[in-house]
């Protein structure tokens, strides 16, 4: 029997910078594998093996992609086991397991290639600086975009639906949980093959989903973190997903336990109702003064021509960060040895097949 799963990701490269989610997501977790060295090639290689091995076994699987290489995983979770692997450096507890791809590598080969190796991660390093600069620029030109509908919003409306919509989802419920447990992650990331997201499979099953239409500054994260607020005080575990231009901002909130989510869902992760139980909350309808769009048409046509120009050129780094760092990935498997490879997998296999059998 094949089992099911989510994807999303864990890390993105922003207008902030590379953001770090992953400890967030290790919550809960009593079997952690963190693989450290080597090429990312055949660390995204293992993880995927492990999820496909382990989704044909039945079991649900998160999949973690990499916001850098469309192509590659750069984690796995398997919540029914308590099990997660992951290619990061850093865990929020300290009893873990390293798996050292090094131990696979002729150390010889890559001594001969020291020089260009070192010129190749100084290219990578300044081409993923270039991307982040772009990235920032275009967020600074956002925010005169917002500042023009911040300035015509009714805030007191905003309040007024933002209330309503958290009486609507909760209630008077509350969850049995004696604490919350919070997960942040990014659904969508800028990669070197443009913008991707994964609402559809993170939304998958979801009885309600609400869409959050508006523009920039109509108050879509403001809403989104009142709701984060009043469902934490309640109890519930909650899934809050980031916006992967700017990380300080929430794009999604996904309460599995009422079967709800509430998301942006403007461009470039525009998507309409599709399913029974979808609805749309506009807030430039709602809150916005009517006739915004038109009283500042020129000057929005200006700024959002401008950020999403610079949004491109720094996919354009990207991409040419990856082309860079699949010549630096091509000088590590020249030195692998694939029968050490081979024999991590299979004591990784062995070490779940335990963690099955005992659940």
């Amino acid at each position: 029997m094949s089992g099911k799963g989510m994807h999303y990701y864990a890390s993105g490269n922003t207008a902030k910078g590379f953001y770090n989610l992953f400890e967030s997501n290790m919550q809960g977790l009593e079997n952690i594998y963190l693989l450290k060295g080597g090429p990312h090639t055949l660390k995204s290689s293992m993880i995927k093996k492990l999820a496909d091995t382990w989704t044909e076994q039945g079991y649900y699987t998160e999949r973690i992609h990499s916001s850098s290489d469309n192509d590659s995983l750069a984690g796995l979770i398997i919540p029914a086991l308590q099990f997660g692997i992951f290619d990061t450096s850093t865990s929020p507890i300290s009893e873990v397991h390293y798996v050292d791809f090094e131990a696979a590598l002729d150390k010889a080969k890559l001594k001969a290639m020291h020089t260009e190796w070192q010129e190749l991660h100084a290219k990578i390093s300044e081409t993923f600086q270039a991307a982040y600069d772009c990235f920032a620029d275009g967020l600074h030109i956002h925010d005169y975009l917002e500042d023009i509908y911040i300035k015509e919003m009714d805030f007191n409306k905003a309040n007024q639906v933002t209330d309503e919509l958290i009486q609507e989802i909760l209630l008077d419920k509350k969850s049995n949980n004696e604490n919350a447990i919070i997960r942040h992650r990014f659904f969508g990331a800028s990669t070197p093959a443009g913008v991707v997201d994964f609402i559809p499979s993170i939304t998958d099953g979801l009885t309600k989903r609400y869409f959050i239409k508006g523009r920039a500054g109509s108050g879509k994260s403001t809403l989104l973190k009142k709701v984060v607020s009043t469902s934490k005080e309640r109890g519930f575990d909650i899934e809050v997903y980031h916006c992967g231009f700017d990380p300080k901002s929430v794009d999604m909130v996904v309460i599995r336990e009422l079967s709800v989510c509430l998301f942006d869902s403007t461009d470039p992760h525009e998507y309409f109702p599709e399913r029974k139980g979808d609805e749309i909350v506009d807030l430039y309808k709602l809150t916005i003064t009517p006739g915004t769009d038109e009283k500042y048409e020129s000057d929005i046509i200006y700024y959002t021509k401008s950020y999403k120009q610079r949004m491109k050129d720094g996919i354009a780094h990207l991409k040419k960060a990856k082309s860079l760092n699949d010549q630096l990935e091509a000088m590590y498997m020249d030195a692998v040895d694939f029968s050490v490879i081979d024999e991590m997998d299979i004591a990784i296999n062995r070490e779940i097949a335990k963690l099955a059998k005992n659940s």
